[in-house]
Formats: C-alpha cells, structure tokens, sequence
C-alpha cells in the first residue's frame, strides 16, 4: 500500500570513479543536499558547504 504522504528523495549523480561518488538529492522540502561517499564514509552538505567545499578543492589543484 502506497502512502501519499511519504515522498521520494530525487537523487541525481554528479560524479564517480572505482572509489568515490558524488551526488545530490532534491528533498522534500525543496532544499538540494550534496554527499559524498568515500570509501566507508559519505559526508553530507547544504548547498552553502557544498560551495565552500568545491571551493577548497579548487585551491588544491
């Protein structure tokens, strides 16, 4: 049985290799959350530490 008050995330990858992922997901709510999985271990981010964090990267190459 469906239930119309459970929506579904919308996730869309960004990124991948043989070890790592990234991607993003539409939420209910309307707010775009970015993760990143490395390994064992995925981090997740608001769109304002998803600008910072690609930011960073950047300065690393």
């Amino acid at each position: 049985m469906s239930n119309p008050t459970n929506e579904q995330v919308k996730t869309t990858n960004l990124a991948e290799t043989a070890n790592f992922i990234a991607w993003q997901a539409e939420e209910p709510d309307g707010e775009t959350t970015y993760h990143l999985q490395l390994g064992g271990v995925t981090v997740h981010f608001f769109q304002e530490e998803w600008d910072e964090f690609k930011s960073l990267v950047r300065e690393l190459s």
